[in-house]
């Protein structure tokens, strides 16, 4: 899986929207196709077989003996037919395997195979993103309820889709498709240093000759802009107006989308296998390495869960290394959670247990991400779907995704939502850390103080709580926790530190 292309001579399909189809597609072909789902050297000889080929999802063409080479490779090819969306050719290709099969009497493979023929064809029904017959192409499309306005655009070349953006409105309170689609247009080209062949729009607009030409000019080459009325290309726009409808409502719409449709906008986004129907954050905080804490949140069931909040001291880290301090906190939260799983028979999983969220989330980059990956890994816990959001530019990393990021649209419903994690773990996390630092610089003076021993600042700490409290405290007050001797002088020692903290050359004149 990646979200680049790279020049490295491998085959590249796609790409896929939702995100999540590619990893449907990936499930699915090694499950019918039974092609290696890991990066095993296949010039190299085996001495047994992975679990893959016990569960039959792998044809095992790394031990001898398993597989033939025709064998594999006629596997290869149905792959790469499937792939390049030529499911007719497939279709046919594996009709005249299920024949050979049948006539060597092998009808258990041949039966295998009839079921993915069916598959295979119900698939190319479905295929709604037939290459369009020219050259490449941009389609706009737009859903309003003014002043609301939402449009997408398409991006289209080599007949297959390579991007797609929103934009949005709210001010458009007089909308007028043709003079808005006019403008829109000479905003979006006018700085693109490409532009495409042909551009598909939904309405006709009158300065259409005059832009034409203009693009043509800048192109080198003619551009032609049009509004489809029927076909194929009217089927793109009408697809592309769909799309546009489904960003309106989630970019506008006051109520609340379902459970079912945030988690999904969830695992579309980050390209996650399963929907995160609970998300644990994480996030570090400190000052210059004193006084390190880490706080963890829980977002279930489209609400923050605050009975599961989590908070953790950092034990074993000297100095200020965030990464370091990441690597503890995951250690300890699923270290503990997989000692508590094993210790519950299998049978009473479901009634209770500690179960490992959909998604880890962590505040930071790279270096966080990696961080709790490896403490994931020590642990022996591979399959945790893990990211990570970067605070300045606001990115997100998936583990296992490559070092891409996703960079999401600040409108984005799941950023925001990302975002409102996060800060919630920040929050907690500052709350912690603030409460702590309180604690013991109130310990700290108070231990300062003439004849006031180690129990004195421990009643005083339990019942008032907090360094202002106790200086706001009046004698009488303290005196009943510490008596009134112990009293006056924790009074007059407090009086007299706050008045040192300002010294009276550093106080401003008034002009």
């Amino acid at each position: 899986m990646t979200r680049r292309l790279r020049k490295d001579g491998s085959s590249y399909y796609g790409p896929y929207f939702p995100g999540n189809l590619a990893h449907r597609l990936v499930h699915f072909i090694h499950r019918h196709f039974k092609v290696p789902s890991c990066n095993v050297d296949l010039t190299r000889t085996h001495s047994h077989p992975c679990l893959e080929y016990h569960i039959h999802r792998c044809l095992g063409p790394c031990v001898q003996n398993l597989t033939t080479d025709h064998e594999y490779s006629d596997a290869v090819r149905s792959v790469r037919l499937f792939l390049e969306g030529r499911h007719k050719d497939l279709a046919q290709e594996l009709r005249a395997r299920v024949e050979t099969l049948s006539a060597e009497m092998r009808f258990e493979e041949a039966s295998a195979l009839h079921e993915l023929i069916k598959t295979v064809e119900e698939l190319g029904e479905k295929q709604k993103m037939a290459s369009i017959e020219g050259s490449d192409t941009d389609i706009f499309a737009f859903y309003a309820e003014a002043p609301l306005v939402a449009i997408n655009l398409f991006h289209l070349r080599g007949g297959h889709i390579v991007d797609r953006r929103e934009f949005f409105w709210e001010d458009q309170r007089d909308f007028d498709p043709p003079e808005f689609f006019a403008s829109l247009l000479k905003q979006v080209y006018l700085d693109d240093p490409y532009v495409p062949a042909l551009i598909h729009v939904p309405v006709e607009f009158e300065d259409r000759e005059l832009l034409e030409e203009f693009l043509s000019e800048k192109r080198g080459r003619k551009v032609e802009i049009s509004t489809p009325q029927r076909g194929q290309k009217r089927a793109m726009i009408d697809l592309v107006e769909s799309n546009a409808k489904h960003s309106f409502e989630q970019r506008f719409r006051v109520m609340k989308p379902s459970s079912k449709a945030i988690e999904s906008a969830l695992q579309d986004a980050l390209g996650l296998e399963n929907p995160p129907r609970r998300i644990e954050c994480f996030d570090i905080s400190h000052i210059q390495g004193t006084d390190k804490v880490a706080s963890m949140v829980v977002w279930e069931d489209v609400r923050m869960k605050k009975s599961d909040y989590r908070k953790f001291i950092i034990r074993t880290v000297q100095g200020n290394d965030d990464f370091a301090s990441m690597r503890e906190v995951i250690l300890r939260r699923y270290g503990r959670l997989k000692e508590e799983s094993d210790l519950i028979p299998i049978e009473n999983l479901k009634s209770g247990a500690p179960q490992r969220p959909g998604l880890v989330l962590v505040d930071g980059g790279l270096g966080q991400l990696h961080a709790a990956a490896d403490a994931l890994e020590e642990l022996g816990i591979t399959d945790q779907p893990l990211a990570s959001i970067a605070k300045r530019e606001e990115w997100i990393y998936v583990y296992g995704q490559g070092n891409e990021p996703i960079v999401l649209d600040k409108f984005s419903p799941v950023l925001h939502l990302v975002q409102m994690v996060r800060d919630e773990a920040h929050r907690f996390a500052v709350t912690f850390h603030r409460t702590r630092r309180n604690a013991n610089r109130l310990r700290s003076e108070l231990d300062q103080i003439p004849g006031i021993g180690e129990k004195t600042v421990t009643k005083l700490l339990r019942h008032f709580g907090s360094l202002e409290r106790v200086r706001e405290a009046s004698e009488d007050e303290l005196a009943g926790v510490t008596g009134r001797a112990l009293a006056r002088r924790v009074r007059d020692s407090l009086t007299a530190g706050r008045a040192g903290q300002i010294p009276e050359k550093h106080v401003p004149s008034e002009t």
